[in-house]
């Protein structure tokens, strides 16, 4: 089929010529244009929206094909935008920056390389799923449990490239990741770590080396295609003991992050907590005309109803414990005690035996056991449009202190729902013990243009906002990349013209994710975004 898009600058003809090669290179069915391609964009980015179009979608399938994709878009100076599965929707999805670029979607490589049962660990490949993991080690009878994300649908490698959260004590502040194959912009394959001695014992053990530690560089960047990965695997505990606690106030979230704060300090919650907002866990159990049908943000009486009628708070803690039993009904007692002091706080643990958490009945505390599912995706259809439902928001870092944390979110939600019209969706996360991100969001349509425009609006307005009272956005849609990487601006902008300045060196074309979370190689500088 003929590309009808390129990048600003390449002729039309130029990008066919190098599909040629590509095609030649990896085989023709795994080339895509045209309509073809459009399954890999963001499907929360409305159809009619052009700027983020690719050329084509490409599928190479191992360190070979990729090498070779590489070396022809090098010599045709034409950008690639790699990506894992391509699932990441409500943030560019398989969308590229640069319109008119080649996507790079690592799909067809899903293979997992290593399961080692004694050091607890798995090597996998990009295209590997959450569930696809998770399916492994169960049906393997390994006695193993991988932290994951909500969405099992997304790539392993692709979620922790990005700082994606997940649960599970390995989940705390990226833990999980030890040891990549990378694939650079000239096609030469490096290993960090220990990996960079040759038949090295420890690459998947030890996550630094010799020198500087490079795994990190590859996270959230352009400078390197990742191709392979050791994550960490926690071994069965004795008990899996989900939590669920609700508080009624909205004040109720000063007290509630201090407790936790000291509860996470003296370890007795570990892996990623999460909090919901009455509105966020409201779009998991129905839709908003159940309770309200009427314009602007649902008021104040109605999110009480909602709360009264659902049997929750205004907040509402989901956790888990993964002990000895003894141990977990000594921290159920400690945990129980510290929230319950703050008034008309009630408190839920059960316990599960590690074979029995696939038939959890509730699918959140399937996740928090390491069984991933796609029921997290029943928020879309909030306004009763599950077919065009889409979600916009990220998330803001801020310390894990009571005052910094009711500051951020009376910040967002005022803005979301006073200056925006919008309702907001609050999902704070700790990532560890003395930080948590401010996860936010609203439901649109995405058939509905102006909705979906205003629901944009509002991130990029927030993004200024919450970067003018201290607290900094940790992963960006591609449309505020530029914007976002702005309100990093200490010392004139040094972060970013070192990271730039690594750019130029191992990508001199720059045709590697170009414009990525803001980093721009020197032929495209003159017009940042």
């Amino acid at each position: 089929m003929t590309v009808t898009v390129a990048p600003e600058g390449v002729p039309l003809a130029r990008v066919e010529r190098a599909l040629e090669e590509i095609r030649a290179a990896i085989g023709a069915g795994h080339v895509h244009t045209g309509e073809a391609a459009q399954e890999f964009r963001d499907p929360f980015w409305p159809r009619k929206w052009d700027e983020y179009e690719s050329s084509a979608v490409v599928q190479p399938d191992g360190v070979e094909e990729i090498q070779a994709v590489l070396r022809i878009v090098n010599e045709h100076r034409i950008p690639v935008w790699t990506v894992s599965t391509g699932r990441n929707n409500g943030l560019g999805g398989g969308s590229p920056r640069v319109k008119g670029s080649i996507v790079m979607n690592l799909r067809r490589m899903d293979r997992i390389l290593e399961i080692n049962d004694d050091l607890a660990y798995a090597v996998v490949e990009p295209g590997v799923t959450w569930n696809q993991l998770a399916a492994a080690l169960r049906e393997g009878g390994h006695r193993l449990m991988v932290s994951t994300t909500d969405l099992g649908w997304g790539s392993v490698i692709g979620n922790s490239l990005e700082h994606g959260t997940t649960y599970l004590p390995y989940g705390a502040d990226f833990m999980a990741p030890c040891g990549m194959e990378v694939v650079l912009a000239d096609g030469e394959v490096l290993r960090t770590g220990m990996g960079a001695m040759p038949n090295s014992k420890a690459w998947h053990t030890y996550k630094r080396g010799l020198g500087p530690t490079l795994d990190p560089l590859f996270m959230q960047s352009n400078f390197g295609v990742v191709v392979r990965m050791g994550v960490w695997l926690m071994p069965y505990p004795e008990v899996y003991a989900p939590l669920w606690a609700n508080f009624a106030r909205e004040t109720d979230l000063i007290q509630l992050m201090d407790t936790l704060r000291s509860l996470r300090l003296d370890r007795t919650i570990e892996g990623v907590p999460n909090l919901y907002n009455t509105i966020e866990l409201a779009c998991l159990r129905g839709t908003r005309t159940r309770w309200y049908d009427g314009d602007g943000p649902t008021p104040d009486r109605i999110i009480d109803q909602i709360a009264g009628d659902l049997g929750i708070g205004r907040w509402v803690l989901h956790a888990g414990l993964w002990d000895d039993r003894k141990v977990a009904e000594h921290k159920i007692e400690k945990i129980t005690a510290a929230l319950t002091r703050i008034e008309g706080a009630t408190v839920h643990f059960d316990q599960y035996a590690p074979e029995d958490i696939p038939g959890i009945p509730n699918p959140g505390d399937r996740v928090l056991g390491g069984e991933p599912n796609l029921e997290f995706m029943d928020i879309l259809g909030w306004y009763g449009k599950a077919e065009s439902g889409a979600h916009a928001g990220t998330g803001m870092v801020a310390p894990l202190d009571g005052k910094s944390a009711y500051e951020l979110h009376m910040l967002l939600r005022t803005a979301i729902e006073t200056k925006m019209g919008l309702d907001y969706l609050a999902y704070p996360l700790l990532i560890n013990s003395r930080s948590y991100i401010h996860v936010f969001g609203c439901i649109f349509d995405a058939a509905d243009e102006a909705g979906s425009r205003r629901a944009y609006q509002a991130c990029r307005m927030l993004i200024e906002e919450a970067a003018a009272a201290g607290y900094g956005e940790y992963r960006s849609h591609i449309d505020n990349m530029d914007l976002t990487q702005g309100t990093y601006s200490f010392g004139d902008h040094a972060y970013l013209r070192f990271v730039e300045r690594i750019k130029d060196a191992v990508d001199p074309n720059g045709i590697l994710a170009p414009g990525k979370q803001g980093i721009w190689p020197a032929s495209y500088r003159a017009d940042r975004g």
